[in-house]
């Protein structure tokens, strides 16, 4: 199924979702009209108090639009303050052609009504001036704010663009005139066909105003001399169903986004009843979003106790048989580009085959000791790989290739290994996030048998040759206390990783000088490090150069695999056996 399909026939089981027409806006003010257009009074503040800030609230409205070019177009019966009043926070802001606009609009369209409210309105646009905003002395944080208006013996139960003439009287006008009749390639019918699409909104790093997937506004977009729209005829019906589905899944507040690198997230299943579909995105939603503990709801306690049996690696079909029957789930991940969107992933499949993948992952990212967080939120990952572990810093096109990898079962992208190495031998930083993404490339993409916990066994020479660095590491330590201003491991591990000839044979005279001052500080503790740095030498092949001119990328991996291993080893607890967390090692 197409985004677009997909998208559409989820607006159909949306509770929330705004008739045909009407679109959910964030409005903060409701002025209120006396019969004759003046204003009841100081306007109403729609807004709700969230801690120290007031957010607008949600109404479903007549539907806005794309505002494009330098001749401002108005919404009918709400807009922001430079349209509706001509006032704006922004001084240098020329609002009087948008407060003309909104003025010739609805003096236009309700030349011929005989409506109190709209009369009311009509009244109130056409002996409306700027100044009268001082004049009132309305509030200042009105400004640049959405408002909608209501007559003042109804403002309690009715706003004016829900008064019965209004709905029919914005049917005609949102149905404008002669359109094009064209095959929709979503729904198969013949309708007219919207030239253009609604604005998507809140996708991360895009325009506030709102961006397209859809979109021709420009000669070098069309073809066949097709103008608009028409170069990929989606009926008006089908475009207002997949832009309003979208939008919601978008919000800020909304269970159905993540935020995955530079990807602004949106999932949803179909399912047969609304109970099921809600419970897989529940999970789908614990499984990659940043989730600090669930509420106590009943359904959220559910979540949970699924969530944790899936995470054990219990089949899905035992822990919750009813999301393996016809369950579609849908993943779309959208990033800024320009004007426009980019559709950075699309992933359709059915929702046990994704918990069997990420079942996989999980196996996959395993290691020891493991971090705090036993099951960190993918962005973590993601964050390790990224200059300054800043979420921006991401590269563009990995975050989606990755994603797409864990829910499909596909090899890893080969990006992430090569970035992952470039950030070890950038700032020198090997910890369980890193180390486990090492292992699960090992596994997934080459079929190497890459230990979860230290394996004393393994006679791979990377592998061995990241030990023995931990083991150098761990004798300078034992000399010099931890407080030396820059160990083995700040100034050598890249070298070593990638090129170990080069330094280890330096590495080893240094060793020798530590375990003496080791020796007459503690004679016991030079035995075991003399010990442990023998037999990783002894697993190393007599016939070859224990100290290669250079190690694969595969290589690399394990070298990092193995200094994670050895040096967590030396942190092991001697009371229990138990090893140490991963922060605890740093």
């Amino acid at each position: 199924m197409s985004v677009l399909a997909a998208l559409a026939r989820a607006y159909e089981r949306l509770e929330d979702a705004p008739p045909f027409g009407y679109s959910m806006e964030k409005i903060s003010f409701l002025i209120s009209l006396n019969g004759d257009g003046s204003p009841a009074g100081r306007p109403i503040d729609l807004r709700i108090p969230n801690g120290r800030k007031m957010l607008p609230r949600r109404l479903a409205v007549p539907a806005s639009f794309k505002r494009p070019g330098v001749t401002p177009r108005a919404f009918f019966l709400w807009d922001n303050t430079a349209f509706v009043l001509g006032i704006s926070a922004n001084a240098e802001k020329d609002c009087e052609p948008r407060r003309l606009a909104f003025r010739e609009l609805h003096r236009d369209a309700l030349k011929d009504t005989q409506d109190l409210g709209l009369l009311a309105v009509k009244a109130f646009v056409e002996n409306w001036l700027p100044e009268d905003f001082e004049r009132l002395g309305w509030p200042e944080d009105m400004k640049d704010q959405n408002v909608v208006f209501a007559l003042e013996q109804e403002r309690l139960n009715r706003v004016i663009h829900e008064r019965p003439e209004a709905k029919m009287l914005w049917a005609r006008l949102s149905a404008g005139g002669d359109k094009s009749l064209m095959t929709c390639l979503v729904t198969g019918e013949r309708a007219p066909v919207a030239r253009l699409h609604q604005a998507i909104k809140g996708v991360w790093g895009a325009q506030v105003a709102g961006a397209s997937i859809v979109s021709f506004n420009l000669d070098a977009f069309t073809s066949y001399e097709h103008e608009q729209g028409d170069n990929a005829p989606v009926s008006e019906a089908a475009a207002f169903a997949y832009t309003t589905a979208l939008n919601k899944f978008l919000e800020t507040e909304s269970r159905n986004r993540v935020q995955i690198g530079d990807a602004s997230t949106v999932f949803w299943a179909d399912a047969s009843n609304v109970e099921t579909a809600e419970e897989a995105e529940g999970i789908f939603a614990a499984l990659f979003a940043d989730i600090k503990g669930l509420d106590e709801s009943t359904e959220a306690v559910k979540i949970g106790i699924l969530l944790e049996k899936i995470r054990q690696g219990l089949p899905l079909a035992e822990v919750a048989p009813e999301l393996t029957r016809d369950v579609r789930f849908y993943i779309l991940g959208l990033a800024p580009n320009a004007a426009r969107l980019s559709v950075r992933f699309w992933l359709e499949n059915d929702f046990g085959t994704m918990a069997r993948n990420y079942q996989r992952f999980i196996a996959d990212m395993q290691i020891e000791p493991p971090p705090r967080d036993p099951y960190p939120a993918l962005w973590k990952y993601l964050a390790e790989t990224a200059v300054l572990g800043k979420r921006e810093n991401v590269l563009p096109n990995l975050a989606g290739e990755w994603m797409r990898a864990i829910l499909v079962g596909t090899p890893y992208p080969l990006t992430l290994l090569s970035t992952v190495l470039m950030r070890l031998r950038a700032d020198k930083e090997i910890n369980a996030l890193r180390v486990g993404i090492l292992k699960a490339l090992l596994i997934r993409n080459y079929q190497w048998e890459a230990p979860v916990a230290l394996d004393p066994g393994n006679t791979d020479k990377g592998y061995l040759l990241g030990r023995l660095f931990a083991a150098y590491e761990q004798a300078q330590t034992a000399a010099l206390g931890s407080k030396v201003n820059a160990t083995i491991k700040d100034k050598f591990y890249g070298a070593a990783s990638a090129q170990p000839r080069k330094v280890f044979s330096l590495l080893d005279k240094g060793s020798a000088n530590h375990l003496s001052k080791v020796g007459k500080q503690s004679p016991g503790r030079k035995v075991n490090l003399e010990k442990e740095i023998g037999e990783i030498m002894g697993l190393m092949e007599p016939s070859s150069d224990p100290f290669p001119a250079s190690l694969s990328t595969q290589e690399q991996a394990l070298f990092g695999l193995g200094y994670y291993h050895q040096r967590s080893e030396f942190f092991r607890s001697k009371k229990d056996g138990t090893l140490v967390s991963e922060e605890t090692t740093k």
